[in-house]
């Protein structure tokens, strides 16, 4: 199943943005990994065997790999016995995550099938009363957002529940705002095609009861209301339970410590299905590429890798990872990352090739972009467009784990096939696919299994992966500014890290060694029962 792709020219961006620049300068990298050899020795063969282990642990664990569960326990396992193999010695950063549990769920609609309640309840909602909530009027305000008082000015929203539309502010204002109004409840109905899976952020005091519903749902309803009154039932029980999951963490053996470039992507699945492209594909291509990297030989700069958990529930992982760091060491410690790539979802079905838009030219950020960040995303375009790849550019919009490395003034960039977006005529065009649908049919539902994984996207994206990876381990000047260090004696040759017997075969069989016979053996499952509202802060959005 070896999916061949074309590779950078040998110099240029094959060798290096950064050590391009070196070179000019007349510096020389005190130690080099040939882009262009990574990049032919991590195969869509070795991830999707990867891919095929994990897609084996979620059958053995209850069909998921969701945060706190045996499932998370066993790919964690895998992951670290792979690294463990090939060299590197992994740690786990043990955290503390809220999983908020829909104990029952039913929204009734007057002119609306009942077979199937509509919407999707938002991610930290309250609970209804018990019982629910029963024949309330449906009540919009005098401004469609309703983001703030003067927008329910004079209207009557008490004993109601407020229907209002996505946009401008967040999804916790509008809670918010309808709430002080007198609204018992909140139905916000989205402003483009596609399910509205949101968070509120934290289950505070001031919100109401709150759900999404499509944006169609949304026109019917308002036309209905247009014509008389329109009654509603909303019963919707929810409870939050507290978890300790973990994050993996691992370094390169060699490499300056001051000048990390880090990868990292999401090892969680949701509780609805395994995950095997959200983001089973982001962690075993990042772990294809640690196990190749540490049979490259002596590097400029550490290389670290992160596996996430609990980005399903608010990118949590990430959060308390750069939380941490500058908790343990301040700005300096953050300054140590020179940057981070991020890998959520790359070999969706009805894919996209999406490069994060550090620069915004296609989309403006919600926050600041670190300098760097453009450096970082022109490596990755740089790439593309040296083979001839089209490609997109995709929002730095806070849906996955980079969100707290800018936050922290951490420069970011990153890859992705796309999730509940809906496909353009447009990028049929450059990208082949179906219009109309969204870029991965089975998100956050058991059919996000290795059946459907596309390998032709995996492939590209790989291209990507290995060879930028390769080129920031020589080189960060393009990014940072900080190049290589130079020693004017020649240096003895150092030997590529010491690879166990077990590592061999996972280099040579992409983990075909590890067993699968481990799986589920002494591990304790901890979600209670119930439905996990799991979906993706990443796509859960806040505004």
């Amino acid at each position: 199943m070896t999916t061949s792709r074309p590779r950078a020219a040998r110099f240029g961006i094959g060798i290096g943005i950064g050590a391009a620049l070196a070179v000019t300068a007349g510096i020389a990298p005190a130690a080099a990994v040939d882009p262009a050899d990574l990049e032919e020795r991590v195969t869509v063969d070795a991830v999707v065997g990867h891919l095929q282990q994990l897609q084996d642990i979620a059958d053995a664990n209850g069909g998921n790999r969701a945060a706190g569960t045996s499932g998370y326990e066993a790919s964690a396992v895998y992951i670290e016995q792979a690294l463990t193999a090939a060299g590197y010695t992994p740690e786990r950063q043990y955290f503390d995550a809220d999983l908020q549990t829909i104990d029952a769920y039913t929204l009734t609609i007057d002119g609306f099938a009942t077979s199937d309640p509509i919407g999707i309840p938002m991610e930290f909602t309250p609970s209804t009363p018990a019982g629910g909530l029963t024949d309330l009027p449906l009540v919009t305000p005098a401004a469609p957002l309703g983001c703030t008082a003067d927008d329910w000015a004079g209207v009557d929203a008490a004993g109601a529940i407020a229907l209002v539309a996505r946009g401008s502010c967040s999804f916790a204002e509008k809670s918010a705002a309808a709430a002080a109004a007198g609204a018992e409840a909140v139905i916000v109905y989205n402003n483009e095609p596609g399910p509205l899976e949101g968070t509120l952020g934290a289950q505070t005091p001031e919100l109401a009861p709150t759900v999404g519903i499509l944006q169609s749902e949304g026109e019917d309803l308002l036309a209905a209301l247009a014509n008389g009154p329109v009654l509603a039932d909303l019963d919707l029980q929810q409870h939050i339970d507290s978890v300790e999951t973990f994050n993996i963490l691992a370094d390169t053996p060699t490499g300056r410590d001051d000048n990390v470039v880090m990868l990292g992507a999401h090892l969680d699945s949701v509780e609805d299905g395994p995950g095997i492209n959200d983001n089973g594909s982001g962690s075993a291509a990042i772990l294809e590429i640690a196990l190749q990297l540490a049979a490259s030989g002596e590097l400029e700069n550490t290389v670290r890798f992160a596996w996430w958990g609990a980005e399903e529930i608010g990118l949590l992982g990430s959060a308390h990872y750069v939380d941490d760091l500058y908790e343990t060491g301040g700005d300096a410690a953050l300054g140590t990352i020179a940057t981070y790539l991020n890998f959520d979802m790359v070999a969706s079905p009805n894919y996209v090739i999406a490069v994060y838009d550090a620069d915004q030219s296609t989309y403006e950020a919600p926050v600041e972009v670190p300098e760097g960040s453009i450096a970082t995303e022109a490596a990755f375009t740089s790439y593309f467009d040296a083979i001839g790849q089209p490609w997109i550019d995709t929002a730095f919009d806070a849906r996955s784990d980079y969100n707290a490395f800018i936050l922290a003034g951490i420069p970011a960039s990153g890859l992705f096939t796309g999730a509940d977006d809906v496909k353009t005529a447009e990028q049929v065009a450059l990208f082949g696919g179906t219009e109309g649908i969204i870029m991965d049919p089975n998100y956050h539902t058991p059919a996000d299994n290795i059946s459907n994984i596309n390998t032709e996207a995996l492939g590209i994206m790989l291209g990507a992966m290995a060879s930028v990876t390769a080129s920031l381990a020589n080189d960060t000047s393009a990014v940072n500014g900080v190049a290589p260090i130079v020693d004017p004696a020649p240096a003895a040759p150092v030997p590529a890290p010491e690879v166990t017997e077990e590592g061999a075969h996972l280099l040579a069989a992409s983990g075909s060694e590890i067993s699968g016979a481990w799986i589920g053996g002494g591990v304790l499952a901890l979600l209670v029962g119930g439905v996990v509202m799991a979906a993706a802060a990443r796509r859960r959005r806040t505004v």
